[in-house]
Formats: C-alpha cells, structure tokens, sequence
C-alpha cells in the first residue's frame, strides 16, 4: 500500500514512474456543466503536484478542449516532471466522421491538436480511447509506432476495449516489433467490477498498467445518494455537479446504494470517509497502477489523496470484497472449482510462481 503521491509505480511494462493516483483533468472546465472554472483548476493542479503527483489525464475532447488547454497553461512551467496522459478517438467536429474513430487519420491530427491544446511538443502517453470494431488493428498499432518514432509520442496504451482485442493487439505488435501498450484504462470500482473476469488478469499477463477511471462510481461511493434519488428526476438544481448526469445515466441504483452502505460502515469504524475507503479498495489490487481522482473542489482532492492512507482488517475488507461481488461466469467459475482442479492435478500440490 502506497502511502504518498511521490510513491511512484512503474507503467505496466515499462519503465515510466507514475503516481498512486492519478490527476483526472475531466474536471478543467465548465463547459460540461460541473466542472472547476479555471482559479479552481489551477489549484487543484497545485495541490496534487505540489504533493509529489506527476500524472494526470485527460483527453483531447474533455470539456471541449478546455482541459487540454488549462493543462498546458498550468504544467509550462514543470513540463519534464509530469507525465501527461491523453486520448484519442472521439468526434472532434461534428459532421466530419474522420475527425473521430481510432484510424491513421484521425489519430494523427488528434495528435497534432492536442499537442497544440497543451502547448508541448510531445505527449507522454496517448490512449486510443474508444473501440470501434472498424479500423483494423495493424493501421492503428504501425500509426502509434510511427508517432513513437517521431517523438511525439513516448508510450502508447489504450482503453474501452474487449480483453480479447487488446491481447491480440499486443500480441501484433510484439511479433512486429512495433510499440507495445503500456497501460489499459477501464472503468473499475466496488459498483463495477466487471474488469476482475478478463481485463484485469489479461492486463497483468500482457504487460499494461491498470488505469482505473471512476473509481467512486461516479460519486456514488461517496455516500451522498440515498434511495429517494431512485425515483428522482434530474433537476435544474442539481447543475454544476455530477448528480443530475448520474441521474440521467441510471447510475444510481438499488445495488449501488447497497454496496454504498457499507462502504460508509467501513468508512466510520475507521474513522475514514467513504470517499477515501472507496479509492482505497481499488488501490488494494495488485493489478492496479493509479486510480484516476476526479475532483471538482481543493476540499475534494484532499479528501481524495487521505485514500493513500487508508489500511483495511481482514474483516473490513472482507466486507467490502462481499458487498460488491460478482460472478465471474464460464470458463473461470468452472476453472476454479473443486472438481476441475482435482480432474486435472489430482492430488498433485502445486505452487504458482510468477
């Protein structure tokens, strides 16, 4: 367990240091409706880095390219110490399809645009950000490596993607010699852990760090929904957070309160928030690199790094790995049953080194 920001990781299988969490930079910006105004986003940039934090994320599409921009504003002045994470794929001017999609073309002048968004002249690390089941792989990887080459790019990694896709995708690139992935951003939290059957373990064994976005569930594991938000309507009043987004999107449900309430049990018996216990469970897995924090406010990011502090009995983590359980399905539930094991060991005792 990490204990500060300046604690730093390795990337997958790379030699890149990067922090315990990660700065969401989703938040730079109004334009979206609940962001920070640009005084706000410059403190909170101060405040993570100021803690020893060097990587942050966004995207070139994030709040209509306003936090590209506040970004390169606020890191000009320390731009070798960070490691700056962005995104390509989604639609950059509407009406023009190739100005989205993972092909060579837009992941080209996606790359140009925000190396002029963040006033660098290269990026640390460029997401594909969303699969499309269209471009074939072999143009997206030899693109990626040709921007390597260049240098305007210095690692390559992905996200929003099938398991079986990525593996192929680093499997290529390996026989091809071209730049491998380095990093998988998926969604991953209590609520949604859906990444634990393929993503996760396939990540591990192919060599990508685990980014995880939204580990709160969007504010969900924070504690401040209850169950007469199941049959809300979203409301002019709830503008400026993200309450009437979730709301709109059904993420808070009758399971997600369940889980959430037992998160703040946890949260009280250590004296904790539910925020920082929520973060602190993700932080837990061994196949996680650095959660992304998505705050809005100073107050909120502070809580959010008291998660590095955080250091569960047993029994609470027990609970906690209970309350959010899922069924991992065929093949992995039979694989591990009794009966399979015996069928293919026997009585044979067998340790499993990596």
């Amino acid at each position: 367990m990490s204990h500060t920001l300046d604690t730093y990781r390795l990337l997958g299988r790379s030699g890149l240091r990067v922090s315990p969490l990660a700065l969401g930079a989703a938040t730079f910006g109004t334009e979206w409706g609940w962001g920070a105004e640009q005084d706000e986003a410059r403190k909170l940039f101060d405040l993570y880095v100021e803690r020893g934090g060097n990587f942050i994320d966004t995207a070139g599409t994030y709040t209509n390219g306003t936090s590209e921009r506040l970004l390169g504003r606020f890191a000009r002045d320390r731009r070798e110490s960070l490691v700056l994470a962005t995104k390509y794929t989604t639609l950059r001017r509407p009406g023009d399809p190739n100005s989205g999609g993972p092909h060579r073309k837009s992941l080209f002048a996606s790359v140009e645009a925000s190396l002029r968004q963040l006033n660098t002249d290269y990026l640390d690390l460029l997401y594909l950000h969303v699969w499309d089941f269209t471009t074939p792989v072999e143009e997206i990887l030899r693109g990626m490596d040709d921007l390597v080459r260049q240098g305007k790019v210095l690692y390559v990694a992905i996200s929003n993607a099938p398991a079986w896709q990525v593996s192929r995708m680093q499997a290529i690139a390996d026989l091809r010699g071209w730049s491998p992935l380095v990093a998988l951003e998926i969604e991953y939290n209590l609520i949604e852990r859906a990444g634990e059957r393929d993503l996760i373990p396939m990540a591990r064994e192919m060599g990508l760090g685990v980014i995880p976005y939204s580990p709160l569930a969007g504010g969900v594991l924070t504690g401040k929904y209850s169950r007469a938000d199941l049959t809300a309507t979203p409301t002019g009043t709830d503008d400026g957070t993200r309450k009437r987004f979730n709301l709109g999107v059904g993420a808070v449900t009758a399971r997600a309160l369940e889980i959430a309430e037992v998160v703040k049990e946890v949260a009280t018996e250590l004296g904790r928030t539910p925020a920082q216990v929520g973060l602190a469970w993700t932080l837990r897995n061994p196949g996680v690199t650095a959660p992304i924090i998505g705050a809005r406010t100073p107050a909120q990011l502070e809580d959010n790094l008291g998660a590095l502090e955080v250091d569960f009995t047993a029994r609470q983590l027990a609970r906690l790995d209970e309350a959010g359980a899922i069924r991992l399905g065929f093949p992995h539930d039979m694989l591990a049953s009794d009966r399979m094991r015996a069928e293919t060991r026997g009585d044979l005792k067998i340790e499993a080194r990596h």
